[in-house]
């Protein structure tokens, strides 16, 4: 009887240097004096991948996983949030810059930023290791300003994604799918237009493009065109016609 073959366990960061080493000899080749950040989640904060960008001048920040040890690292700053969170019944959250080294996978210390949060009545600690220096970026604006602006990114993706469907790519061929996410992106691209241009100075100003589709296209309307003009006759219960007017006046005015 034959023997079943388990699958082998790969590390999720497998290929990465090689891959990292291709794309920024590519990058350097065209522009060799720019900087370069690599950003990675927590599966990615391995010795030989960090090693490597600190030998090869790429400066990185990778979220780091936390343990026991971490978390033991920042419990003053812990419970100093969770106080500020009782006391004003918000969530709560300090920092903290110190040198880190593993037990045993890591070749020399590195710096950490913790985000120690109390929020919801329980912790939230993060962790981030990054080879920026204190001089270049303190601990909460590396954490804040940097490290969460990819989560903002992120956002901006599925808002494409969820709310105007560019997951739908359910054709048969490929050709037909890739027209579909054309589409779909540059739907995106007129919201956001939309957003920053007609919509600047109303409630609309930071709504996502299912709030804009949902309340402000997606409305039942009487549609009478003529040579000249289309007209369109919306309920007079309609309740955002206030904003429309003021989208429709700063569309009209550019």
């Amino acid at each position: 009887m034959a023997a079943k073959l388990r699958p082998a366990n790969i590390d999720g960061s497998a290929g990465a240097i090689e891959e990292a080493a291709r794309l920024i000899t590519q990058i350097r080749g065209r522009w060799p004096e720019v900087r370069i950040l690599l950003r990675a989640d927590s599966g990615f904060a391995r010795d030989p991948l960090m090693a490597w960008c600190e030998n090869n001048g790429v400066r990185l920040f990778v979220r780091l996983a936390k343990n026991g040890r971490l978390v033991g690292e920042i419990q003053s700053e812990l419970a100093t949030a969770a106080e500020i969170s009782r006391m004003s019944g918000r969530p709560a959250r300090r920092f903290k810059d110190f040198a880190w080294r593993t037990l045993d996978s890591w070749s020399r210390q590195r710096r950490v930023v913790a985000k120690a949060e109390w929020t919801g009545g329980e912790a939230n600690p993060r962790f981030v290791v990054t080879s920026l220096s204190r001089d270049e970026h303190e601990g909460r604006h590396l954490y804040e300003k940097l490290y969460c602006a990819r989560g903002d990114m992120e956002n901006r993706i599925k808002e494409c994604q969820l709310d105007l469907f560019s997951d739908r790519t359910s054709a048969k061929t490929m050709r037909a799918n890739q027209l579909r996410l054309w589409f779909a992106s540059m739907a995106y691209v007129l919201i956001c237009a939309l957003r920053c241009i007609a919509l600047a100075h109303t409630q609309f100003a930071r709504a996502t493009c299912a709030t804009i589709r949902l309340k402000l296209l997606k409305i039942g309307a009487l549609v009478r065109p003529s040579v000249r003009r289309v007209k369109l006759a919306m309920p007079s219960a309609f309740p955002y016609q206030a904003e429309y007017r003021a989208a429709h006046a700063a569309l009209t005015a550019t």
